[in-house]
C-alpha cells in the first residue's frame, strides 16, 4: 500500500511549514484533510490575537487548496497533561522541556484519541526525516538543515506514534520552504517562525511558570567565596549553566547549583567557569523510538542547537546510562533530554531524562 493509497490527516498551523507541506501533498496528487489544533490560553476559552491569525492562515491555504479545514479542541489536554509535567518538574528544580511532550501528548496524542485514529498518515511541518530499514522498522532521521533540525523535539514520541508519523518537508532546507511559499503565494510566506512555548504563542515561559508557582525569593550565593551577591524570585525560573536575566551586576554569571530544598541559587563568575561544564552525567528512563538500544558509540543534543556532540554509552545494572562526552558540555541540567543518535547523527535512537 503505498502513500497515494493512505487516507492523511495534516496538521496545519498557519504557519509557513505546515502550509508548505500541504501544497507538498497536493503537489503529489494527494487531498489531506486539514485540522487546526486549538489551544488557547489557560483561564479563558476564547481566542487571543495570534490564535485568530494562525487560524486564518490555516483557513486561507486550506481553501487554496480546496481541502476541508475542521478545528480540534484539545485546550484541556494541554493543560492537564503538558502544564502537569512541566510544573511537577520544575517544582523539583527540574529543566523540562514542555515542547517535547508536546508532541507526544498533544500533536501525535490527545489529536489521535479525537481525530487522527481515523487516518493513516498524520503529517506535519517538522524538520525531520524517516526511513525504513530491511527489517521494517522505520526510525526518525535528522533533517539536512542543522538549524532547524527538529529530532530533539520529537525524540519521546511513542513507536506507534513513529510509525503514523509524515514529514513531506523534512528534506529541505528552511530557506526552500520559504521559497516554495513565496512562488506558490501562500498566506503564512512572509511569517516570521514562532518562538516560545509550543501552542502557547506570546505567552513568556516565566510567566508560564509564575501562575502556578508564584514566586519565592531566595538567596544568590557565589560559589566559591559563599558570599551572598543577590537575590532571585524562585529556583524555578533559573536553570543550570544559565548566563543571562539574572540581574546581578558585574557579570557575566553562571547558575552553577541549586540547592532546593532551601530555594539557594549557586553562581560562579567569569567567562564559562570549569564549573559550568560536565563531561559524565547519568541519564534515566531512555524511550526507544523503534525498540532499537543504541550503541556505545553515539552523537548526542542536550538542547535545540545545530551542534551534536560526540560521546560513549555505558549501560548500567539498574537500566540507567552513563553518558561520556567526547569534550566537556556546557549547562548540563537535570530534567532535560539528553537526545540519543548514531555516531553519524543520523538516526535518532530516542532520549532519556539527564540526572546528575
Amino acid at each position: 500500500m503505498n502513500i497515494n493509497d493512505k487516507k492523511i490527516a495534516l496538521l496545519l498551523s498557519g504557519g509557513v511549514d505546515s502550509s508548505v507541506v500541504l501544497y507538498e501533498l497536493v503537489h503529489q496528487g494527494l487531498k489531506p484533510d486539514c485540522f487546526y489544533i486549538k489551544i488557547g490560553s489557560e483561564e479563558e476559552e476564547e481566542w487571543d490575537c495570534s490564535s485568530e491569525e494562525d487560524l486564518e492562515m490555516a483557513t486561507a491555504v486550506s481553501y487554496k487548496y480546496g481541502c476541508k479545514l475542521e478545528v480540534i479542541d484539545c485546550h484541556k489536554e494541554y493543560w492537564d497533561q503538558v502544564t502537569t509535567y512541566t510544573i511537577n518538574k520544575v517544582r523539583e528544580g527540574l529543566t523540562p522541556n514542555p515542547d517535547v511532550m508536546c508532541n507526544r501528548l498533544i500533536k501525535f496524542g490527545a489529536f489521535d484519541m479525537k481525530r487522527g485514529h481515523d487516518y493513516d498518515l498524520i503529517a506535519t511541518g517538522h524538520y525531520a526525516q524517516t526511513e525504513t530499514d530491511e527489517e521494517g522498522r522505520k526510525w526518525l532521521c535528522t533533517s539536512p538543515d542543522p538549524v532547524k533540525d527538529q529530532t530533539d523535539f520529537l525524540a519521546q514520541i511513542y513507536d506507534w506514534q513513529l510509525k503514523k508519523a509524515l514529514f513531506p518537508i523534512g528534506h529541505m532546507m528552511k530557506e526552500e520552504v520559504r521559497e516554495i511559499a513565496e512562488r506558490e503565494h501562500l498566506a503564512p510566506a512572509h511569517r516570521r517562525d514562532s518562538q516560545g512555548i509550543c501552542f502557547l504563542g506570546k505567552i513568556n515561559y516565566n510567566d508560564y511558570i509564575r501562575r502556578y508557582l508564584g514566586e519565592q525569593p531566595g538567596e544568590v550565593i557565589e560559589l566559591e567565596t559563599g558570599k551572598t551577591i543577590g537575590q532571585h524570585k524562585g529556583h524555578w525560573f533559573h536553570t543550570i549553566g544559565q548566563r543571562k536575566g539574572m540581574g546581578l551586576g558585574g557579570g557575566p554569571w553562571f547558575v552553577i547549583r541549586k540547592d532546593i530544598q532551601n530555594n539557594i541559587i549557586y553562581v560562579s563568575h567569569g567567562y564559562d567557569p570549569q564549573t559550568a561544564y560536565r563531561q559524565d552525567f547519568l541519564i534515566r528512563d531512555f524511550h526507544s523510538l523503534n525498540g532499537q538500544m543504541p550503541p556505545k558509540d553515539i552523537t548526542l543534543k542536550i538542547r535545540h542547537t545545530p551542534d551534536f556532540l560526540k560521546a560513549r554509552l555505558t549501560p548500567k545494572d539498574d537500566g540507567q546510562y552513563v553518558i561520556h562526552a567526547e569534550v566537556p558540555i556546557h549547562g548540563v541540567a537535570p530534567g532535560q533530554f539528553c537526545v540519543i543518535y548514531d555516531n553519524r547523527h543520523h538516526r535518532c535512537y530516542g532520549s532519556g531524562e539527564i540526572t546528575l
